[in-house]
């Protein structure tokens, strides 16, 4: 039988930066998500107190002072609960933030066989020159990357006061078809870690 649990789809706001963007383009994103259905959405905005982690990571094996530990597993719990992820981030200079890699490098298993979604925001380009770069790191953690994305560019000539795009109808369709490929994926892959787990052969 077919399981049709909800997924559960963290959203993750790459920017930590003053007067960023990105939560509006999050928010609205993940109310996209929730009207799809087949989604409970965790929104985990990386700039949020208690979401920071150092950048100068301790050696293997070696013990974490408890601050970082606390922090480090309230974040590994949410994203070892998720079935599916969309990273929302902006360009710096054709990559994306520090901060958002940082995050990912702090993590391993809890990307494993999952797939991964982009929203990306910016001037010209769209942030899709962030978005070709997480294509080549996201593999490496044994993530699945969908083909279909997101990209606003000049995204605040794009998003009314309401936090909505001014293109409603054509921002919505766009999210829906990256939320359907990500929940073929997302089912797909939770089917095989539960009846093989990953760690049998990563």
């Amino acid at each position: 039988m077919e399981n049709t649990t909800p997924l559960r789809l963290a959203v993750i706001v790459g920017s930590v930066r003053a007067n960023r963007f990105g939560p509006t383009v999050a928010g609205w994103f993940a109310g996209e998500a929730e009207k799809h259905g087949g989604y409970d959405v965790d929104l985990i905005d990386l700039a949020e107190t208690g979401h920071g982690l150092p950048l100068a990571m301790p050696g293997f094996g070696a013990e974490l002072p408890p601050e970082v530990e606390r922090v480090r597993g309230g974040l590994a719990a949410r994203l070892a609960a998720a079935d599916a992820f969309v990273i929302v981030t902006p360009e710096y200079n054709h990559s994306f933030p520090a901060a958002l890699k940082n995050v990912i490098d702090w993590f391993h298993r809890e990307w494993h066989a999952k797939p991964v979604g982009f929203v990306s925001y910016g001037g010209m380009a769209g942030g899709q020159r962030a978005v070709e770069q997480l294509r080549q790191v996201f593999p490496e953690l044994h993530a699945v990357t969908v083909r279909e994305t997101l990209s606003f560019h000049t995204a605040w000539e794009r998003f009314a006061e309401d936090g909505r795009p001014h293109d409603v109808e054509g921002s919505g369709a766009a999210a829906k078809g990256m939320l359907r490929q990500l929940e073929w994926w997302g089912r797909a892959l939770r089917e095989a870690r539960t009846r093989t787990p990953y760690d049998a052969v990563a």
